[in-house]
């Protein structure tokens, strides 16, 4: 098929088929290839050399290969370009020109074979590849191999309108970004690195969905004429070997929060709402135990309270309930999303009545009322299963 490079180039790694229907597959190649190990090793040099000398600028000449998978020159100057050819696979939007830095902490590779090339750019690639080894519990040569091959995935409940993905073993979902939500994760990613990577080794309770890539690629097949651009977000499958009987989507919100199901039944075929929950739990409440109840508490405070300092409105907890364990998994997911001037707008609009809005608490509030009206929704939906010392002392 002509969507299909099997000879590319000899890889150091693991050797990784070009599939343009499969995008991961294009991000496998990148992270493969012996040029993207030998540019993270010279950005780890350059930013060790940056945080001794901030005043002295980083020369990244050394760094071009003369292999067919090189570096975009890109990378060494905002102005330059490798060739007029490849200009379709560029993107001279400033929405992703960083801010004043002596490191360009992104990796950008270009590679081809006889009928197409393929960029790929890989965003904080130094910041994303520690944070990979400090978390996760399999090798990065498994990560890649996990990303070589990817299916279409449709995200039950969605209602973004984003394309997703997800690898053909089920391990990591890839979910399409807008470019305003690049560069919103672009700014707050330093800190969502340090919160991370801090949670980790200090064991701090934390329910955030790990983000463990974020990439743009791109190519153009002379052959069969297409071509093709797109932002992807790699993250975990939180549901990843477990057999789900439900799912909830929970925002702690009440507002159009409810989705109908076919005679009343609840089935894993369809994520479920915060009305939904609430319905549910009247007859069958979700208990915890005291110590999950706890450290559940403490995790969604936190991360909260993290995201709100930062402007992060929208997010919701994902729960599913393992039927096969009977266990409850949670996560935070759609946590990128920031209380933008608009939304600023819509939310006096829709409260104080101007224009004809409804005088009523609207749907779209500030971070600090979000964070205290989803920890205290949070709270109220996990009961705490009673045991021998619950009320102990309150007659006394």
């Amino acid at each position: 098929d002509p969507d299909k490079h099997y000879l590319m180039y000899e890889h150091e790694r693991v050797p990784i088929a070009v599939c343009e229907r499969e995008p991961s597959s294009i991000i496998a190649f990148a992270l493969s290839c012996k040029e993207y190990k030998t540019a993270l090793e010279d950005l780890s040099k350059a930013s060790n050399a940056a945080a001794d000398e901030p005043q002295q600028a980083v020369s990244a000449e050394s760094w071009v290969k003369s292999s067919p998978a090189r570096l975009s020159d890109s990378l060494l100057s905002q102005q330059s370009r490798i060739s007029t050819d490849s200009e379709p696979l560029k993107d001279a939007d400033s929405a992703d020109k960083q801010k004043k830095q002596t490191v360009n902490p992104h990796i950008e590779l270009q590679f081809s074979d006889a009928n197409a090339k393929f960029y790929c750019r890989i965003y904080y690639a130094r910041e994303f590849h520690r944070m990979r080894e400090e978390i996760m519990e399999s090798s990065e040569e498994e990560f890649v191999r996990s990303l070589s091959h990817c299916v279409n995935w449709q995200a039950r409940g969605g209602k973004s309108g984003a394309v997703f993905y997800a690898t053909e073993d089920d391990r990591f979902i890839l979910k399409q970004m807008p470019r305003l939500e690049v560069q919103s994760f672009l700014d707050f990613a330093p800190h969502y690195f340090t919160y991370i990577t801090g949670a980790v080794q200090q064991k701090r309770p934390t329910a955030l969905a790990k983000i463990l890539g974020v990439y743009r690629i791109g190519y153009k097949n002379s052959q069969n004429n297409t071509e093709k651009k797109l932002d992807l977000l790699v993250m975990e499958n939180l549901f990843y070997g477990r057999k789900m009987a439900q799912v909830f989507d929970l925002k702690g919100s009440l507002r159009n929060r409810n989705v109908k199901t076919d005679s009343g039944k609840e089935s894993c075929e369809v994520v479920l709402l915060d009305e939904n929950l609430l319905k549910l739990i009247h007859d069958n409440p979700l208990y915890i135990r005291s110590h999950c109840k706890a450290i559940l508490r403490g995790a969604i405070h936190s991360d909260a309270y993290f995201l709100s300092s930062h402007l992060i409105i929208d997010y919701s907890l994902l729960v599913g309930r393992d039927d096969t364990t009977d266990q409850l998994v949670v996560g935070i997911i759609d946590y990128i999303r920031t209380f933008t001037w608009d939304k600023k707008l819509e939310m006096v609009v829709k409260s104080t009545g101007i224009l004809g809005g409804q005088g009523k608490m609207p749907t779209v509030v500030s971070p600090e009322l979000y964070r205290a009206r989803f920890c205290e929704a949070m709270d109220k939906y996990f009961l705490m299963v009673p045991d021998h010392w619950t009320s102990l002392g309150i007659n006394c």
